[in-house]
């Protein structure tokens, strides 16, 4: 099925996958409630599915009851139940609409690459990165060398994968996990944070101020991912800017965290824990400088539709480093809450959520209808 750009009397079919195999399933329940609550009945036939878990598909027949009754009958999160579907056919049954697909999925298995080539094979247009980029952003070191190979600014790491004990560097040695941990500590220093190298939301992610934290660290970090990510601490300002479009893309203006615990963790991003400053005060040449470096980070990564991108800002204002902006991380698919960043800086810059949803669903039908000019089989 080729789904034709829609035009602007055209209704869409949403479909709005949600939950996830992830360890943050719940943070993608909330954020397709409001979604769903924003998406404007008069331009879309909204479709929920949900993914348990355990990875079976459903239609989320009660979200979908709630939201016929009105928006305020949606609850604070939708919930993966109901009647089990056939991914495929369903995704693909929009003989008589345009159908646009929605990943509202965070994390393994849905912001990785895995959903996108489904969506792919299904031949349906969706929004957001596709195959590659949604793989290469979500693996944090492969991630960390394509954006070296760019030239873009980055804080100091190590990387490691653990299996059953055994530790294994990049060239292949295997050593005793003390030893890893001492040549972390001696190259870059405590505290030092550790992470799974696939994961978001900060799950899994440790700040260890000693060796004995960092080895605990590594064994919380393993449990979410073989390949373990170890990194400087740097000392500066968390700045993020939101970015999108497809061939050209444009950034936000820019957001500034100031976490309420040792970092930037899990509560703080959708417990409201942390303090979020929009926008954030930044002169007009570093603003322009940030939202430049934002776009070459999403470029290089070949990222489409929409991507937050995360910085440290090294400006001399906290006694440490000078090295000016640091990228962080690049997130494919952030977090849809009211509390989140990415639409909340998009906000301030003038385009509200529905809106940034209208575009979102056009950068998508965009992007399959020039992707399908370039899809010759024969030879």
């Amino acid at each position: 099925m080729t789904a034709p750009a829609a035009s602007a009397n055209d209704r869409v079919r949403l479909v709005v996958l949600f939950g996830g195999q992830s360890a943050e399933h719940d943070v993608s329940c909330v954020s397709a409630r409001h979604v769903l609550a924003a998406a404007d009945p008069a331009m879309y036939d909204i479709d929920a599915i949900g993914i348990t878990r355990d990875g079976v598909w459903v239609r989320a027949e009660g979200a979908l009851a709630a939201l016929t009754a009105g928006t305020e009958a949606l609850p604070d999160r939708l919930v993966a139940t109901g009647p089990g579907i056939d991914p495929l056919p369903t995704l693909a049954a929009g003989d008589t609409s345009t159908t646009v697909v929605l990943p509202i999925l965070h994390g393994p298995m849905g912001e990785d690459g895995t959903m996108q080539g489904l969506l792919e094979l299904a031949d349906v247009p969706y929004v957001g990165a596709g195959v590659l980029a949604s793989a290469l952003c979500m693996d944090k070191v492969a991630c960390k060398h394509h954006l070296a190979a760019h030239g873009i600014p980055q804080g100091a790491y190590r990387w490691i994968t653990v299996d059953q004990g055994t530790v294994r560097r990049p060239d292949g040695s295997i050593v005793p996990i003390d030893v890893e941990v001492d040549a972390c500590v001696d190259e870059l220093g405590l505290p030092l944070f550790v992470k799974p190298a696939n994961m978001g939301s900060s799950v899994g992610v440790s700040r260890a101020a000693t060796a004995d934290a960092a080895r605990h660290a590594i064994d919380v970090a393993t449990s979410y991912d073989r390949q373990v990510i170890i990194e400087e601490a740097i000392v500066g300002r968390e700045i993020e800017i939101s970015v999108l479009g497809n061939e050209d893309p444009r950034a936000s203006v820019a957001g500034e965290i100031t976490p309420g615990a040792d970092f930037y963790d899990y509560a703080d991003k959708y417990e409201a824990g942390a303090e979020l400053t929009i926008p954030a005060d930044l002169s007009a040449s570093e603003l322009a400088e940030v939202q430049a470096l934002a776009i070459a980070a999403y470029r290089s990564c070949k990222v489409e539709g929409l991507a937050r991108v995360d910085f440290f800002y090294e400006d001399g204002s906290r006694g440490a480093g000078t090295r000016g902006w640091l990228v962080n991380e690049i997130n494919t698919m952030p977090g849809f809450t009211p509390i989140s960043m990415y639409p909340k800086m998009w906000q301030a810059a003038g385009l509200d959520y529905p809106s940034l949803l209208d575009e979102l669903v056009q950068l998508a039908l965009a992007r399959h209808d020039r992707d399908r000019r370039h899809s010759r089989t024969d030879h």
